[in-house]
This record gives structure tokens, C-alpha cells and sequence, in this order.
């Protein structure tokens, strides 16, 4: 019976009416209980209380979870953060996002409003196959009340909701009584008895169900007495949370707590939910001070996407009442994978991750000022309000102009270079390139987005380091036979393809010399070449692009990891647009290997010249740990 209890977990059993011989009860597909385990399903069914698992972990009052010393994880990322701009999964997508919410510790997983679109149906259909027992537990299907003037039973939304056969059903009402009136177009009375009668009905079909109630804080200023009345109705009708919304995102902190703090002395029977928009900045805020005032259930979204400027963070809310609050969560939440499941679901969506997001960004513990760094070598929480690892981030340390010694140091210490920092030699070493990062930096040079810049760097300036290869000479040119600008942008299409006309073409030669790595050298008889000379030859759309498939094509036979790099960005920055076509220019390249990003910059008049050195770096940062001793680099030891 142990296994019909996990995934019983969420599921509104005894008092919710499994008696009815009509209901659309849960089918046996969806709770998967083992064959061997099926003897009488309704006796599985109510021989087990669906809130056991809450009970048994925290000392609940009135059977509720009541902040801020418990919460509940509600993720919306699936449903109302896909509303965001640009934002948008497939349900293959979705299907691998819920399951790395759950792994997570989020307690309900909001994927959907089956009754809105094809996408969000097939995720449910698919979802009884293709997630395991637990992940399908904490399943919620998202719908709205009733339509007006009709019974539940006859709603075609309500009984798709029904059809997904997720466990807990999620359910929107407007509690504003303005909405109610000039929006909804109905009376306040049909209204509270669309709330009560849906609820009624989903929970006769034994279903968990919470309620959104829509614009409850304007609706609370404008007239509370209506919006509690709508809290009523859904308590009426059995509804397991109340869901306090701001959907407009114009509330402050004081008028959610005040709000807040009354729905939850008046319902003592349900769990309240806080569910906030950032409209103002405040989401974070408000949704962290309505746990303050007992709000048990928290719903966001990862990263805070959603409609217009987004939802609730919860990658901000989770660390902040687990580890300043010391909130507890009723399920386990796994906080040190918070930063790679922020990254992660950046990843499926298709966004770049914010480096300043709180907690998970990369920026999030990176010190620049010399005397920050300086401090927290003493003591890291001098400039830190909680240790990186706790949330799966690291601490990083920003080289620039105004960059101190022990930001260099702190560089040095982390590669590996010296295990005494404070030794005169590693000061004396840290000095000088620390200086000439303010010179490469006067020049138009920045190393604060280009870690891997800084890394060569040190190991440049650093005794016995060998490079892995070096570029003898390069050349690059480029043919075109059409340079009218207007005609350059008009398409054509071509064996049912489209093509820029007069599109330039270009070839690139560079000339590489390497490590020997070849044993039959070796096991021969004459003397063997220390290094090999390569050059290769490569055709682009442009000469950047040229040289970065002759470097690589080079580079392969005796570095086979090289053909795994990729490049995933190219930027480039005029520095001094008032000398004109003389100009200086900043070029910053993106590495990947499918694992890690790495950035390198160069500064040149020259584009060309500012790339390439750009991608040399980019490819020697990549094959580091793969370097040999070698004489590349015996001249400078003669």
C-alpha cells in the first residue's frame, strides 16, 4: 500500500464524495496502482487521507498550512509564465520541465488550462503515460468557474478539466465586484454562485480544488465585504485553498498584508495562497510579507516570467523564507539545485538568464571593488548575505580597472597557481597583472564578461605554462561580385530555396603549429618533431567565419575535443566611432561545449585582427586540461 499513498498524496479523499455512482471518478490509468496491488479500488481510495503526509510533518493548525512557518510551493511557470512575451514551450518541452520542478521539491505543478488550447490537452493526455506516479500527483489543471447562467454538470470547460484527470484543480474567480459587473457582465449573486456551484461540482467528482480569486486586493479596497463573500462561496463548495490574486500587480506590501491577514483569521478551515504580479516591483515583496501573514501556499513562476513584466520569482522567494525566514516546506525542496533549475528552464524556453537575478545569476555573488574582495578573503559574508553553494551558485570575482590585488589573487588562488596567496611572489604576480589589466582596459578592453581573457592571461604571465598551440600567420579574403546595397537585401529563390543575391564568399588560411602528438614518431628510430606546422585552408560567409573553420579544422587531428566547441555569440563594439573607419574595435566571442560558456574579448583596428584573437583564446581556454608540455614556448626559458 505504500506506493497508492505516494501518489495519493494530493488527492481530496473521505469527505469529498467518491460514493456518487455518476461521479467521473480518477481512473485506475492515472493512479497507476501496481496490478499486484489492485484489490478493491474505491477501498484504496478511501482508506487513505489525502492530506496524511502534511499532518504527520508539521503541527497544522486546523488541518491548514499556515506561514510563515510552513509553505507550499505552487509553480505556475507551465501555465501563466508561458503568457510572458516571447515565451513559449512545446509539450515535450513542458513534459521535461515538470519533471525537473518536481525533482525540485515544488509541491503542485500548475501545466495547464485544458480547456483553452490543443497544446496544454495533449500535455494531459500525454502526462498519464509519460510521468511517473509521483510527478503526476502533483499535477494541476487551471480552468475558470461556470459559465453564467448554466449548471456546472452542462459546462464543456469544467468537464475537460475533469478529462485531464489531474488530482487538483485550480480554478478562477473574479472577487472584484467592478470586474464582476463591467467585465464578466453579470450580477454579484450569479457570480458568488458560480464560484460555490463549480466548486461544488469538481469536489462532488473527488477532485482537490483551490481558487484564484481574480483581483481579490483592488477588489478588497473597493469593497472587502464582496470579496470576502466570494471567499465564502468557495469555501461553501469545498474548496481545499483560497488564492488571494494580484493580478494587476499595483497592490503594496501593507495592503497585501492587511488583505491577507483577515482571509485567514475569517477561513480557518482552508489553506490561504498568495499569487502576485510585478508590475510594480513588488512581487517578491508581496508574496514573502503575505507568508508573514499566514498565507500557507505561495504561487510563481521560475525566474519571474510571465504576462507584461511577469510574475512572482520563486527563485527569489524560496531562498529568501528558507534561509532568512526559516521557513519550512512541506516537501524537501532541493535548494542547492535551485540555480541549475533556473538555467535549465532559461535553456527549454529559449532565453538568455539574467545575470542579475537574485540568488541565481551569475553576477549574483560576483565582487569587483578591491576592497569588497579584500574583505571577503577575510571573510566571505563580509559582502555576501548567504553562502553562494546554499543556492548552487558560486562566488566570482570581477577583473576590471577597478579591480584590487586580491581580485587577481582570488583569480590565481581558484586556477590553481599558488597555494599561499599571500606570499610575496603571488602579491608581486597578482601587481603586475592587475596593472596591465587597467592599461588593456584604458584601450577600450573589458574583462569583466570575459573570465576566460583573464584566465589566459595569468597563465600567460605565469612560468612553465606552454599554450597549446600558436598561430604562425593567417590570412583572410574576400570575393564578392555584387556590391549594390540595395539589391544585396532583395531575395531570390532558387530550386525552391531562398538566397541573398550577390552574397559575398570567403576564404581564410591560417598556419598553426602544435604539439606532436603522434606516437609512431616517437617509436621510430630518427629523432621526433616536437611540433607539428598545419595550415588549412576554409571557405565562409564571412571572414570571421572563415577563420573559425580554418582554426578548427587545423586544430582537430591533434586536439579531437576542439570538434565539440561551438560558437554561440559574436559581438562586436565600435569604441571610438569619431575615427571613423580608423576606428578601435571590441570583439567578444561565446564558447560552448554543451556544458560550460566561456567568453573571450579583443580590442584591434583592425576587426579581423580582434577576432582572431578573440577565437584563439576561445579555443586555447577550451583545451587546457588537455595541454602536453611542449617547446612552443621554450624561447622565453633559453
Amino acid at each position: 500500500m505504500m506506493l497508492a499513498f505516494t501518489l495519493l498524496v494530493f488527492l481530496p479523499i473521505g469527505s469529498m464524495g467518491f460514493a456518487s455512482t455518476r461521479n467521473r471518478r480518477l481512473s485506475t490509468s492515472l493512479l497507476l496502482v501496481d496490478k499486484s496491488e489492485q484489490t478493491d479500488f474505491e477501498t484504496v481510495l478511501t482508506s487513505i487521507d489525502s492530506d496524511k503526509w502534511i499532518k504527520d510533518s508539521y503541527e497544522l493548525e486546523n488541518e491548514r498550512v499556515l506561514g510563515p512557518k510552513q509553505c507550499l510551493v505552487y509553480d505556475t511557470t507551465l501555465r501563466d509564465g508561458t503568457q510572458g512575451e516571447s515565451v513559449s514551450a512545446s509539450c515535450d518541452d513542458k513534459l521535461k520541465i515538470c519533471k525537473r520542478l518536481v525533482s525540485f521539491g515544488v509541491d503542485f505543478v500548475e501545466a495547464g488550462w485544458p480547456g483553452s488550447n490543443p497544446k496544454d490537452a495533449e500535455f494531459f493526455r500525454r502526462a498519464k503515460s509519460e510521468l511517473k506516479r509521483k510527478e503526476r500527483a502533483r499535477l494541476v489543471a487551471f480552468g475558470s468557474t461556470r459559465r453564467k447562467n448554466m449548471d456546472a454538470e452542462d459546462d464543456v470547460q469544467l468537464g475537460a478539466l475533469l478529462d485531464s484527470e489531474a488530482p487538483t484543480l485550480c480554478l478562477v474567480a473574479k472577487s472584484h465586484s467592478w470586474q464582476v459587473e463591467e467585465i464578466l457582465r453579470t450580477s454579484r449573486e450569479e457570480n458568488i454562485n458560480m464560484i460555490a456551484d463549480s466548486v461544488k461540482y469538481l469536489v462532488s467528482q473527488g477532485r482537490q480544488v483551490f481558487v484564484d480569486l481574480e483581483h481579490f486586493f483592488d477588489g478588497y479596497s473597493a469593497d472587502s465585504e464582496y470579496s470576502l463573500a466570494c471567499c465564502q462561496a468557495a469555501i461553501n463548495g469545498g474548496a481545499k485553498c483560497l488564492v488571494l490574486c494580484d493580478t494587476n500587480g499595483g497592490s503594496m506590501p501593507w495592503q497585501i498584508e492587511k488583505a491577507t491577514k483577515e482571509v485567514v483569521e475569517n477561513f480557518s478551515s482552508a489553506t490561504v495562497g498568495i499569487h502576485a504580479h510585478n508590475d510594480c516591483g513588488m512581487a517578491v515583496a508581496n508574496s514573502i510579507v503575505a507568508s508573514n501573514a499566514g498565507a500557507g501556499l505561495i504561487q510563481g513562476t521560475i525566474n519571474g516570467i510571465g504576462e507584461r513584466t511577469g510574475n512572482a520569482d520563486l527563485c527569489s522567494i524560496v531562498p529568501s523564507l528558507a534561509l532568512h525566514v526559516g521557513t519550512k516546506f512541506i516537501s524537501a525542496v532541493e535548494l542547492k539545485e535551485l540555480t541549475s533549475v533556473s538555467r535549465y528552464v532559461d535553456e527549454l524556453l529559449n532565453r538568455a538568464p539574467s545575470s542579475g537575478a537574485p540568488f541565481v545569476g551569475s553576477s549574483a555573488f560576483a565582487h569587483k571593488g578591491g576592497l569588497h574582495v579584500a574583505a571577503m578573503e577575510r571573510n566571505p559574508l563580509s559582502y555576501q548575505h548567504i553562502d553562494p553553494s546554499l543556492v548552487g551558485n558560486e562566488q566570482r570575482y570581477l577583473i576590471s580597472e577597478l579591480s584590487g590585488r586580491q581580485n587577481i589573487l582570488g583569480k590565481m588562488k581558484k586556477i590553481g597557481l599558488y597555494d599561499d596567496a599571500d606570499s610575496p611572489q603571488a602579491s608581486k604576480r597578482a601587481l603586475a597583472i592587475l596593472e596591465h589589466v587597467k592599461q588593456l582596459e584604458s584601450e577600450g578592453y573589458t574583462f569583466e564578461g570575459a573570465e576566460a581573457s583573464v584566465h589566459l592571461m595569468i597563465l600567460h604571465s605565469t612560468f612553465g605554462y606552454c599554450a597549446p598551440f600558436t598561430v604562425l600567420d593567417y590570412s583572410a579574403q574576400v570575393y564578392d561580385t555584387n556590391i549594390d546595397s540595395s539589391s544585396r537585401i532583395i531575395k531570390r529563390e532558387e530550386n525552391g530555396q531562398f538566397s541573398l543575391l550577390g552574397s559575398s564568399t570567403a576564404r581564410a588560411t591560417i598556419k598553426v603549429r602544435t604539439v606532436n602528438l603522434d606516437d609512431m614518431d616517437y617509436d621510430s628510430s630518427a629523432a621526433p618533431l616536437l611540433y607539428k606546422d598545419r595550415l588549412e585552408v576554409s571557405d565562409g560567409a564571412g571572414p570571421v567565419d572563415a577563420l573559425a573553420k580554418a582554426l578548427k579544422r587545423a586544430l582537430e587531428p591533434d586536439h579531437p575535443s576542439i570538434r565539440n566547441i561551438k560558437l554561440v555569440d559574436y559581438k562586436v563594439r565600435i569604441l571610438d566611432p569619431n575615427s571613423a573607419t580608423r576606428a578601435s574595435t571590441r570583439v567578444m566571442i561565446d564558447f560552448s561545449d554543451g556544458e560550460e560558456t566561456w567568453t573571450t574579448v579583443s580590442v584591434d583596428q583592425n576587426i579581423i585582427s580582434a577576432s582572431l584573437n578573440a577565437l584563439v583564446d576561445g579555443f586555447e581556454y577550451a583545451l587546457i586540461e588537455h595541454a602536453q608540455s611542449c617547446m612552443l614556448c621554450d624561447e622565453f626559458y633559453e
